[in-house]
């Protein structure tokens, strides 16, 4: 029997989630959540076998629930069930130890097969987002350039940044463009954009 918790704040997925899986003789379903905060503390007292979590959870986001997991409860695996696949996200995901990465437009059958393969201890990735992922390669900004694009992430302002880095504001301004010139960007929001989907920050 695979014990599984679910995190999704949809109340209505949820609990069609829960349904659809309590329909699967070796799956069990022993928590099902609604915020990222509870996933912790839920796994330690339950010790699930898979949690399946979405991205975009209210307190703490999935992906950073699933890295916490990891280190807290590391006999729980973890599945990204999201209906945010951009490559960035998978990239997060990954370096959070995730062993699975499915969109919610998902086949049912799929999912449960998922939940399968990620207990036996394989690792399972949308294929179409793993070719996306590929598409974008490796980042293009320097060690500095990407340290600047993820302080005006952070809504800084020009000269705090050059305080906090020992630089000049003019040279600050130079590596914000040279950033929004390698990424095609309109714009420093829109470089921002570009590098968080690309997951580049």
């Amino acid at each position: 029997m695979v014990r599984i918790l679910i995190a999704e704040d949809m109340h209505m997925l949820r609990k069609a989630l829960v349904s659809l899986l309590e329909l699967e003789p070796d799956i069990e379903v022993v928590a099902e959540l609604a915020s990222g905060a509870d996933i912790v503390p839920a796994a330690r007292a339950l010790k699930p076998d898979v949690a399946v979590l979405d991205i975009d959870l209210p307190v703490t986001d999935g992906i950073t629930a699933a890295a916490d997991l990891s280190t807290a409860v590391p006999g729980c695996r973890t599945i990204i069930l999201t209906s945010l696949g951009r490559p960035g996200n998978l990239r997060r995901a990954l370096a959070a130890h995730v062993s699975g990465f499915l969109l919610k437009d998902t086949d049912p059958d799929r999912l449960s097969q998922t939940i399968r393969q990620v207990a036996a201890g394989e690792r399972v990735i949308d294929p179409q987002l793993a070719l996306a992922t590929l598409d974008f390669g490796g980042s293009p900004l320097t060690d500095r350039e990407a340290e600047v694009l993820r302080l005006a992430a952070e809504g800084m302002e020009a000269a705090q940044m050059a305080s906090r880095l020992h630089l000049s504001t003019g040279t600050v301004r130079n590596y914000l463009t040279n950033v929004v010139t390698k990424l095609n960007a309109r714009n420093r929001v829109d470089a921002i954009r570009i590098a968080r989907d690309a997951g580049w920050l």
